[in-house]
C-alpha cells in the first residue's frame, strides 16, 4: 500500500499541473474516454512519485511557510440548508457559533418535488443573518419553468436580499428518464430567464450525483454522454461554477454496514478530487476560469445512525476533516456538507441534531481558526495528513489529522512560525478544545492520539534583532 498522499505540496505539483498541461492539449474530439484514460495515468503516476518521496523520507510532516499555493476558497465552509432542516430554539447559539459560511438552500431534492415559496425565502434569510452566512438557492427543473424560476430571481431582487449564487435542479442524473441532452436543453431555457432578471447571478451546475471523476465509476446516461462534459458542451458559456455531489458510502442498498476502515480508506478518493473535474471541464470547453464545488457532500447518503463510520459518527468527523482538507489544498472555490441540522428522526447527516451538535459540526470549530492563505504541508505518514494557512497577521495555523486508530508520534519540520499560541484537539474524549502543547520539548515531535484532528496555531515569526 502506497503511503497516504496528503496535502498540496505533493497533489498541487504533480496531479493539478499534470492535468492543466496535459487538458490544455486535448482536443474538443477526444471526449470522455481520452479524458479517462489520462486520468488514470495521471493517478497512477501521482501515487508512485508521492509513494517514492514516502519512503526515502522516513516518515514525518513538514510545514514550509516559504511556499504559497493560493488562498482559501471563499465557500468552503458552506452546508446545505432547507425546510427539512429546521434549528430548534435552543441551538440557535450553536447555529451561530458553527462557523458555517455559506448555506445551499433547500438542499437535497426538496427543491425539485416542492415549489420553493416566498415565505420559505424568507426564512433562510433569517436564518443566513443569524449564523452569519452567505445564501444560494436552488430553482426547481424538474417539473420547472423559466417563468417560475425568474420569479424566484425577480422576488429576491425586490426584496433586497442580494442572492449571488444559484442552482438549476438538484441531481438531474437521478431523475427517471433523463438525459444529458434533455438536461443541456431545460437547464439552458431556465438559466437565460434567470440572466434576464439578474445578469449578475452566478450560475452552478450541473450537479450530478456520486460524480468522482475516477475511470469506471463515474456515471454516465443512457447514451453513454458523461454528465459534466456532456452539459459543458452545451452550457459551458452560461455556468460559472462547475460542481457535483458524492456521497461514498453505502455501497449497497441492501447492506448500508460501513467501517472505520472502509471510510479511511475512502480518503485516498478525495485527493486530486478538484483537480479531475477541473481537467475534464478545461478539455470540454478549453474554458480555464471556471470554479469548482462540490455542493452535496457526506459519508453517507442514507439514513442509518449509530454505527463506527455512519455520518453521526466521531470518525466521520475526522474523516471529513482530511477530506475537506483535500477539497481545500486542491483549489476547491465551495463546499457545502450535507447538511446544516437532521433531526435524529429523518438521518444523522446535519451537523446540529435535535438537541445538541453532532461530533462533524467541531471539524468547523477548528477550520474557522484556519488562514486564508495556503501553504505548503506534507504527511509521509500513512493516513496522517496535514493542512496549513497563513492569516492576514501573519499567524499560521496547522490542522493535522490521523486517521489512524493508535497514535502516531511523527517527526515535525516547521519553519517560517513563532511561538505556539494554542493548540486545539477533536478526538473521544475532546470536542475542539484547548490542549497542552502535543509537540516535545524541542518540537521536533508531535504526537497525534488515534481517530483525532489537531489544530496548532502559531504565532508570527517574531524577527531577529
Amino acid at each position: 500500500m502506497h503511503p497516504q498522499i496528503t496535502s498540496s505540496a505533493c497533489t498541487a505539483r504533480i496531479s493539478s499541473a499534470m492535468v492543466r498541461d496535459r487538458a490544455s492539449a486535448w482536443s474538443r474530439v477526444a471526449g470522455w474516454r481520452r479524458v479517462a484514460a489520462w486520468i488514470r495515468a495521471a493517478l497512477l503516476t501521482l501515487l508512485l512519485a508521492c509513494g517514492v518521496a514516502s519512503a526515502q523520507s522516513g516518515g514525518g510532516i513538514t510545514i514550509d511557510t516559504a511556499t504559497t499555493l493560493g488562498t482559501v476558497g471563499p465557500y468552503v465552509y458552506g452546508a446545505n440548508y432547507g425546510p427539512l432542516s429546521v434549528v430548534p430554539v435552543a441551538l440557535f447559539d450553536a447555529a451561530k457559533a458553527s462557523g458555517i459560511t455559506f448555506l445551499r438552500f433547500p438542499g437535497g431534492n426538496y427543491g425539485d418535488v416542492n415549489n420553493v415559496r416566498p415565505f420559505d425565502i424568507d426564512m433562510l434569510m433569517t436564518i443566513a443573518k443569524l449564523i452569519g452566512a452567505e445564501p444560494s438557492i436552488h430553482v426547481r427543473l424538474q417539473n420547472g419553468t423559466p417563468d417560475a424560476a425568474a420569479e424566484m430571481v425577480r422576488y429576491t431582487v425586490d426584496k433586497g436580499y442580494d442572492v449571488r449564487h444559484w442552482y438549476i435542479g438538484n441531481e438531474p442524473s437521478l431523475y427517471a428518464d433523463y438525459s444529458v441532452e434533455r438536461l443541456n436543453r431545460e437547464w439552458r431555457a431556465i438559466a437565460l430567464a434567470m440572466l434576464e432578471v439578474d445578469p449578475d447571478i452566478v450560475l452552478i451546475g450541473p450537479e450530478p450525483h456520486q460524480w468522482t471523476g475516477l475511470p469506471d465509476s463515474t456515471l454516465v446516461d443512457a447514451s453513454g454522454t458523461e454528465w459534466v462534459d456532456g452539459f459543458l458542451r452545451a452550457n459551458g458559456d452560461l455556468v460559472d461554477v462547475v460542481a457535483v455531489h458524492r456521497y461514498p458510502f453505502p455501497r449497497s442498498d441492501s447492506d448500508p454496514s460501513t467501517t472505520v476502515a472502509d471510510l479511511r480508506a475512502n480518503t485516498l478518493e478525495w485527493t486530486g478530487f478538484v483537480s479531475r473535474l477541473r481537467a475534464i471541464a478545461e478539455n470540454a470547453t478549453s474554458r480555464t476560469d471556471y470554479r469548482y464545488g462540490v455542493t452535496e457532500a457526506n459519508s453517507h447518503w442514507s439514513a442509518t445512525t449509530g454505527g463506527e463510520a455512519t455520518n453521526d459518527s466521531l470518525f466521520n468527523a475526522i474523516w471529513w476533516a482530511d477530506v475537506l482538507g483535500k477539497l481545500i489544498t486542491d483549489g476547491a472555490y465551495m463546499v457545502n456538507y450535507f447538511d446544516l441540522q437532521s433531526p435524529e428522526g429523518r438521518g444523522g447527516w446535519g451537523l446540529l441534531g435535535s438537541n445538541a451538535p453532532r461530533p462533524t459540526y467541531y471539524v468547523y470549530q477548528l477550520y474557522q481558526r484556519f488562514g486564508s492563505e495556503l501553504v505548503a504541508a506534507t504527511s509521509t505518514v500513512e493516513f496522517v495528513s496535514a493542512y496549513a494557512a497563513l492569516h492576514d497577521d501573519g499567524r499560521l495555523s496547522v490542522i493535522i489529522t490521523n486517521l489512524n486508530d493508535d497514535a502516531r508520534s511523527p517527526g515535525l519540520e516547521l519553519e517560517g512560525a513563532g511561538a505556539l499560541e494554542s493548540a486545539l484537539l477533536l478526538d473521544g474524549t475532546h470536542r475542539a478544545t484547548e490542549v497542552a502543547d502535543p509537540r516535545s520539548a524541542d518540537g521536533a515531535v508531535i504526537t497525534l492520539p488515534g481517530r483525532s484532528v489537531t489544530l496548532l496555531v502559531f504565532a508570527p515569526p517574531t524577527e531577529a534583532p
